[in-house]
């Protein structure tokens, strides 16, 4: 099977809908890390998404993906798990912010 077939391709949704399920499962968790895994798994199911998107010249599809890479990578910021360590009783004492 050729890299760049076209049944390679259309197959690509599939694990690009499992990645996104699994990633707002993961960033659904009140563990910081774990919701850093789903900022994780999310920017993979947007790469998944770009590349069937570009497949099938869904260019809307490409579009929201850019902007959710971007919401993912903002997410990737607030749930450092270095942060926590660094600043976790500062953390612990303000509320969390949206």
């Amino acid at each position: 099977m050729d890299f760049f077939s076209a049944d390679w391709l259309d197959a690509v949704q599939w694990p690009a809908m499992a990645a996104s399920i699994v990633s707002a499962w993961l960033v659904a968790s009140n563990a910081k890390v774990r919701r850093n895994i789903g900022f994780w798994c999310f920017l993979f199911s947007n790469v998944l998404w770009v590349a069937w998107g570009l497949h099938t010249s869904a260019w809307a599809l490409i579009s929201l993906q850019v902007a959710l890479a971007a919401l993912n990578i903002r997410g990737l910021f607030k749930t450092d798990p270095k942060d926590e360590a660094a600043h976790g009783e500062r953390n612990r004492a303000e509320p969390e912010r949206a």
